[in-house]
């Protein structure tokens, strides 16, 4: 990231776009070409990143815990209730 380019804020980036930016900053600092004041940057951005990416998935993996529980309970009912009589299987 250059010096005259304002990093945005991370509660508005998408997920991929905060991803995106976390990858090019984990290549950057794995090419060890950068300053030690452009390197310590970088990484305390990346650490923003993560640190939101992490809560982000945390959030939806707990949305579709719930969704799942959900349809679990939905098919339980509506298994017990809509199961057929055995009352006339032999007649």
């Amino acid at each position: 990231m250059s010096e005259n380019q304002q990093a945005r804020p991370v509660d508005e980036m998408t997920f991929k776009e905060a991803s995106v930016e976390l990858e090019q900053i984990v290549r950057a600092l794995e090419a060890g070409d950068l300053e030690l004041e452009d390197s310590l940057a970088r990484y305390a951005r990346g650490v923003e990143l993560l640190k939101s990416l992490r809560e982000r998935l945390a959030t939806a993996e707990q949305k579709v815990q719930v969704l799942m529980d959900a349809t679990a309970a939905d098919v339980a009912v509506a298994d017990t209730t809509a199961a057929p009589s055995t009352a006339f299987i032999n007649e």
